[in-house]
């Protein structure tokens, strides 16, 4: 019996050291599981987070936007619709031409066509006839001297005289009308020598 207890007491103390020897193994294979396990709480963690958002682009310096400036005008420009052609003024608007005055002079109480109206009379016959669809009204006017009627007809032996003056010239009577307002629209307001003698007149309205 005291060798059976001897025998058991040297198998406890060989037991005792086989495990003491085995412990520092087995704390080394303990640290890389917790190492790992460390390691995954960290990246879990990480990629639960939000991404970091884009860098924002930086602002065109003053630099920058000089060197733009040019090609924004030249779009501008060629964007641009191309300017109508200019028409030519006729003669009858240009201040530099003959057929600009349109208006024949009288004296008082006759329908007799002075020498400077019948040289502007030729001009405008000239033209009449040279020029297709050019028509003519003729109008007579009067001062303010006298009745209304005699006006009304004084006026219309003016304007008669200013039409059979532009036939005997060549232009076709189709193109030519008359029509007298007397004293009705003067072309200067007034009881003047000045006044009735610009009152006195045939216009050519064309």
């Amino acid at each position: 019996m005291l060798v059976r207890g001897k025998t058991a007491s040297a198998s406890a103390l060989r037991l005792d050291r086989v495990l003491t020897a085995q412990e520092p193994n087995v704390n080394r294979c303990l640290f890389p599981v917790a190492a790992l396990s460390l390691t995954a709480v960290v990246v879990t963690g990480c990629a639960t987070s939000p991404p970091p958002p884009p860098p924002q682009p930086a602002p065109p310096s003053a630099a920058e936007l000089d060197a733009l400036t040019p090609s924004v005008q030249e779009e501008i420009v060629l964007e641009r619709p191309a300017p109508e052609p200019i028409q030519p003024l006729s003669p009858l608007d240009d201040p530099n031409s003959p057929l600009y005055n349109k208006v024949v002079y009288f004296d008082y109480d006759t329908a007799e066509i002075r020498p400077e109206g019948a040289d502007l009379l030729r001009t405008h016959a000239g033209y009449i006839y040279r020029t297709p669809g050019a028509r003519v009204t003729l109008e007579g006017h009067t001062d303010e001297r006298g009745t209304r009627g005699y006006n009304l007809a004084l006026g219309d032996r003016r304007a008669d005289a200013v039409q059979r003056f532009l036939v005997a010239e060549g232009v076709p009577a189709e193109k030519l009308s008359r029509l007298s307002y007397g004293e009705e629209r003067p072309a200067e307001p007034g009881s003047s020598e000045r006044a009735w003698s610009r009152n006195r007149r045939v216009e050519l309205v064309y």
